[in-house]
């Protein structure tokens, strides 16, 4: 069994028994909320019904459940339950987002993206 197969939901990604990412970000947003639901924010059937409730709200807004937006699904979900639970609200997600992306527009491709207190007063 590999790590995170025991942690398997429904219709995740497999290719061969194991879990499947397709990019880098859907790896860490599948650690980030297991790491989260380690430390007792929330309960993995908590979890479960917010993804099924994100996916269904996708669902009826168009999306065609090929597989390919699932972890835009589980990011959703985690965001969502980030929020809901206090951790950090929606406001401080998109302060935190807009500041990333503030520090990846000045970051020359190939360096380290770095986060500067500036970046958070714009």
């Amino acid at each position: 069994m590999t790590a995170g197969a025991e942690l398997r939901l429904p219709g995740q990604p497999l290719d061969d028994g194991e879990l499947v990412f397709g990019e880098p970000w859907e790896a860490h947003a599948f650690a980030i909320a297991v790491r989260l639901h380690e430390r007792g924010l929330f309960t993995w059937p908590q979890w479960a019904t917010t993804l099924a409730e994100e996916i269904t709200r996708a669902q009826a807004a168009g999306d065609p459940d090929t597989g390919s937006t699932y972890y835009h699904h589980w990011l959703a979900a985690l965001e969502r339950l980030v929020a809901e639970t206090g951790a950090a609200s929606t406001e401080n997600q998109e302060r935190t987002r807009q500041a990333w992306r503030r520090a990846a527009h000045r970051t020359p491709h190939g360096h380290p993206i770095e986060l500067r207190a500036d970046d958070f007063e714009q």
